[in-house]
């Protein structure tokens, strides 16, 4: 038996990405499932929007039958009664769950740096990883791997982490995944946290997906939202699903740690409380560099005189509203005059007028600046994610009812050719006067 889904499947992708026995896929026109590994948990069921997923009878009486025998078997007051629907389902998600009793405790994050300095996506996790040690009333932990590296402790103790976790090697001089993960695993085989978090970045994403086939577990990657279930201390992951058009949340419920990688720019670090301190826990790795199979020569970092985007304090950024190459032209022309970094949503990417390195979004950068301009985006939610942290958002479109308009701070029905043209104008006046 398996459960049945009926023609009002939107083909939304939620029960699949839910299925804990991966018994569900995308057919040609819904969502369909394999007999064999379904094992009627019922988990599909409770995220489906559409109500398109029901259990077989025999599933359903499985479910209500224990209940009513228990009833008969142990009646209780009047008073200590639950309605027999609560108690079905109560019944329903033990079954679903079943969450192991086991000793892992604890929020880990891993700690990126480069020659010596704190990656600041992993300060921006202490904040998050506080927040969910605080709910799960557990500590917060550091990972830190690196050479000469221990003058960072303290400054992790002052962002949030109760204990780092540390191992000092040449070997980890420079990352390497092939030595990383064997430090990263060895601190959590021994220690068993719960939670586990990455930062999302070229270094994050690498060795997130070597740890988790590691340790045998879980890993959602490229979250923008973290929260907990306290009921089942499950880690809510989420991230934009199905091109961008919903948000999915996805749960861990069996194997630990859960492990999720955030993108950069999307939490909040702390503001530091000078002289905390916490707790040091230092490890050891036995491995000679001579039987390693990688070897960094060298690294180079060429930007040329582009500005980085996920650092700058202004973005000028530009959508399929911009016509063609041509029109996307007064987009970088306005950044230049501005000294700002240059946008672009995916629509633009993907039509040839703007770099992979320039898009804004879930598969791009995600930024924070102190000021976004978006010129002819729509606002979908896939570019939404990568700029909803800038202090200021300036839009203009000329559809009155487009999304971005939800996102900004300052919107202007009208059509950029016309708009940008006239922001140059002022900003070139303002210049002359010398101000800001």
């Amino acid at each position: 038996m398996a459960v049945k889904i009926d023609n009002k499947c939107i083909s939304c992708g939620a029960c699949i990405d839910t299925c804990p026995h991966e018994a569900l896929f995308m057919g040609d026109a819904q969502a369909e499932v394999i007999a064999d590994k379904c094992v009627e948990c019922g988990d599909c069921i409770e995220v489906c929007p559409t109500n398109a997923i029901t259990l077989p009878v025999s599933a359903k009486q499985a479910v209500e039958e224990p209940t009513a025998k228990e009833e008969a078997k142990a009646p209780q007051k009047q008073d200590e009664q639950a309605p027999k629907t609560e108690v079905a389902t109560e019944v329903k998600k033990e079954a679903a769950v079943a969450v192991p009793v086991s000793a892992e405790q604890g929020v880990w994050v891993f700690i990126e740096q480069r020659n010596g300095k704190v990656a600041p996506v992993s300060l921006e996790l202490l904040g998050a990883g506080r927040q969910l040690a605080d709910k799960l009333g557990v500590e917060l932990a550091g990972v830190l791997l690196g050479n000469n590296v221990g003058h960072l402790v303290n400054t992790l103790y002052e962002y949030g982490a109760d204990i780092v976790y540390l191992t000092e090697d040449p070997v980890f001089d420079q990352y390497r995944s092939e030595v990383y993960h064997i430090g990263v695993t060895d601190f959590v085989k021994k220690y068993k946290p719960e939670i586990l978090l990455f930062g999302a970045t070229a270094i994050g994403r690498d060795l997130a997906s070597t740890v988790a086939t590691e340790l045998g577990t879980g890993l959602t990657a490229d979250t923008t939202r973290l929260d907990i279930d306290l009921k089942n201390r499950f880690l809510e992951a989420s991230r934009p699903a199905m091109g961008g058009n919903i948000m999915a949340t996805i749960l861990c419920k069996v194997q630990r740690p859960q492990m999720a990688s955030v993108r950069p720019k999307v939490m909040k670090a702390l503001e530091p409380v000078v002289n905390r301190q916490g707790k040091l826990v230092k490890g050891s790795i036995q491995i000679n560099e001579d039987t390693l199979q990688t070897k960094v020569i060298e690294v180079v970092q060429d930007l040329g005189d582009k500005i980085r985007l996920a650092d700058a304090d202004i973005i000028v950024a530009g959508g399929k509203g911009m016509q063609d190459e041509k029109g996307f032209q007064l987009i970088r022309e306005f950044a230049k005059q501005l000294g700002a970094a240059v946008g672009a949503s995916r629509d633009a990417v993907e039509a040839g007028w703007a770099a992979h390195s320039e898009q804004v979004g879930q598969t791009g950068t995600t930024v924070a600046p102190k000021l976004y301009f978006a010129f002819g985006i729509s606002g979908a939610v896939q570019h939404a994610v990568g700029m909803e942290n800038s202090e200021i958002v300036v839009a203009v479109n000329k559809n009155p009812n487009a999304q971005i308009f939800e996102k900004c701070t300052y919107g202007i029905v009208g059509d950029s050719f016309e708009i940008i043209p006239k922001f140059m104008e002022e900003f070139k006046k303002l210049a002359q006067r010398g101000e800001k």
